[in-house]
């Protein structure tokens, strides 16, 4: 199938209850931006509970970078399931955890060799790289981003800049975070030309922070995303990571890139980070390294992953099920399904931005392989957000079959699984012309 194919009002009678059932036992903080309740899912096709078919575009917020329930993944999962489900490899060893390192040493985006440390999640492999920072620099403060999201634990969370609403309330956060602008030159944060942007943005660090704020030799690591996802999918020029990895390597301060949406082939490269022809000192992974099942890894040059026994650890990362989805899913990737990101994303942001010349509600079109952003205006002169017009159009989609998320203020995010085809791409196109109709800024 290329397309939705929906039975019932959206939602159906078995949606309805088990959304009544939620709404009594789970936590209230949880975002649920439409009525999807998902019964089971193949390749970039989910059904629900009543037996509508969608074509998702989110990939469980790219997630399911090889497509829903991949059967050489689900393979994998049962032969090491039959074997042992976890032993811990915080205290003991196993193959697949020993194996899974070997194969992701071999594809990291910096010289080796190297060493991993794992973790369940995004935000653990962000937690894991801030401290290993502060230990192999004996350095306390961090800068971050504007815009970024790296997780919600509070080492991540005070990196985290994002939306008020996941900092609300939670504070104080971890001493020693310093914000920048990150170089969104749709629309520069400090007002300049968008063609000065990332330099502009850049100047704000040696020029502010660095004296004001805080001296360059007491930073232990600049963390920074390729492309910022939960930001709105913002891409910013190369030289904005080419002058951060000048800074860093200036005054010894690691580079983290934080890779946890961006990586895993997405961007039609296995690292968007790739692109840019810049080398970081750390990396961290999560989200579509295993297809589903929780992971997160945290890779750098070993002589720098070199604290001792006991300074950190994880009774459940690096579970030997998840690193065989994760192996499975890295074979996958190299075979086919990065390149599959880049040509069929190609096409889907040729045909995302065919749509600006119909939709004066689209402000801007951008992104790489398959994570495509669309940022929505009320009017392209003053790029005024249109906020609760996104919101709408992400219903609409949803009415219609398409599922799409919503990422940063007023942008859409498309990041599909990466088995997406041309024509499911033209399909999802065309239901997005259909919503964009329906709603006027």
């Amino acid at each position: 199938m290329n397309g939705p194919a929906l039975k019932t009002a959206l939602p159906g009678p078995q949606a309805k209850a088990l959304i009544e059932r939620d709404a009594k036992v789970v936590s209230t903080s949880y975002t649920r931006d439409y009525p999807l309740v998902m019964a089971r899912g193949e390749g970039a096709l989910v059904e629900d509970v009543d037996g509508n078919v969608f074509l998702d575009c989110t990939a469980g917020i790219a997630v399911t970078s090889t497509g829903h329930s991949h059967p050489d993944v689900v393979q994998a999962i049962i032969d090491q399931s039959k074997k042992f489900l976890h032993m811990s490899g915080t205290d003991f060893y196993y193959e697949p955890q020993v194996r899974l390192g070997e194969e992701l040493s071999a594809i990291a985006p910096m010289p080796g060799p190297h060493r991993s440390f794992f973790g369940n999640s995004g935000t653990e492999a962000n937690e894991a790289a801030i401290k290993l920072a502060r230990y192999y620099t004996k350095r306390q403060n961090i800068i971050a981003f504007f815009g970024a999201f790296h997780g919600r634990s509070m080492g991540s969370l005070s990196l985290t800049a994002s939306k008020l609403t996941q900092r609300r309330g939670f504070a104080p956060f971890v001493p020693g975070v310093f914000h920048a602008p990150y170089a969104n030159c749709y629309r520069c944060p400090i007002g300049l030309n968008p063609d000065t942007c990332a330099a502009e943005c850049l100047r704000f660090i040696e020029e502010q922070l660095f004296v004001h704020l805080v001296h360059p030799e007491d930073v232990a690591a600049i963390v920074v995303e390729p492309i910022q996802g939960e930001g709105g999918y913002v891409v910013p020029p190369n030289l904005f990571h080419e002058r951060l990895r000048e800074i860093a390597s200036k005054f010894g301060m690691l580079l983290i890139v934080d890779e946890v949406q961006s990586g895993m082939g997405r961007t039609g490269k296995m690292f968007a980070i790739e692109h840019t022809g810049v080398t970081p000192d750390v990396v961290t992974m999560a989200k579509g390294i295993a297809s589903g099942l929780p992971l997160g890894v945290m890779t750098s040059r070993s002589e720098i992953v070199s604290w001792p026994p006991g300074t950190h650890a994880s009774t459940f990362g690096g579970n030997p099920v998840s690193c065989a989805a994760s192996l499975a899913t890295l074979k996958l990737l190299r075979d086919s399904l990065v390149k599959n990101a880049e040509v069929v994303g190609t096409h889907m942001f040729a045909g995302v931005k065919a749509l600006m010349d119909k939709h004066s509600i689209i402000g801007d079109v951008r992104g790489r392989g398959l994570m495509i952003g669309v940022e929505l205006v009320r009017d392209r002169q003053t790029k005024e957000r249109a906020t609760t017009e996104r919101d709408r159009v992400v219903h609409e989609c949803f009415r219609r079959g398409l599922l799409v998320l919503g990422a940063g203020q007023n942008a859409i995010r498309l990041s599909p699984p990466l088995v997406l085809t041309t024509a499911q791409a033209d399909t999802a196109i065309r239901i997005l012309d259909e919503a964009f109709s329906s709603v006027r800024p």
